[in-house]
C-alpha cells in the first residue's frame, strides 16, 4: 500500500504562484511514475502534469503549459508541483497520483502517465483558490 500526502494548497491572487508537494511512502519510490489530476467544482477530473520516475521525462497539460512545472526528489519520496501565473480557471482540488509498475517489471525510463485510469493511488487532494 502506497500513501500520498499533498500539502501547500490555499488562497492565492491571480498572477500569484504556489507550490504544491506530495510525499509518498515506499522504499521504490524512483520506480513510481507519478503525475498531478485537478477536478474543479462541476467539472471531470483532469490531468494536469506528469513525471517519469527518474524524473528526466515530464509532460504537461496545454492549459498549463509554460505556467506550471513538476519536479520530484527521489531521496525524499516527494514530488512537486511550482505553479506560477495562476489563474482563477486554475481554482480546484489539486491530487497526487502514482502509477506503480508491477512487481518484477519496471516502466521504461521515459514514461510518464497521463490518463487517470492508468493511476494506481491517490491522495487526498489539496484546495487551490484562485481569485480575480
Amino acid at each position: 500500500q502506497v500513501q500520498l500526502v499533498e500539502s501547500g494548497g490555499g488562497l492565492v491572487q491571480a498572477g500569484g504562484s504556489l507550490r504544491l508537494s506530495c510525499a509518498a511512502s515506499g522504499r521504490t519510490f524512483s520506480n513510481y511514475a507519478m503525475g498531478w489530476f485537478r477536478q474543479a467544482p462541476g467539472k471531470e477530473r483532469e490531468f494536469v502534469a506528469a513525471i517519469s520516475g527518474s524524473g528526466g521525462s515530464t509532460g504537461y497539460a496545454n492549459s498549463v503549459k509554460g505556467r506550471f512545472t513538476i519536479s520530484r526528489v527521489n531521496a525524499k519520496n516527494t514530488v512537486y508541483l511550482q505553479m506560477s501565473s495562476l489563474k482563477p480557471e486554475d481554482t480546484a482540488v489539486y491530487y497526487c497520483a502514482a502509477d506503480i509498475p508491477s512487481p518484477g517489471t519496471y516502466f521504461r525510463g521515459s514514461y510518464y502517465p497521463t490518463d487517470a485510469l492508468s493511476m494506481d493511488y491517490w491522495g487526498k487532494g489539496t484546495l487551490v483558490t484562485v481569485s480575480s
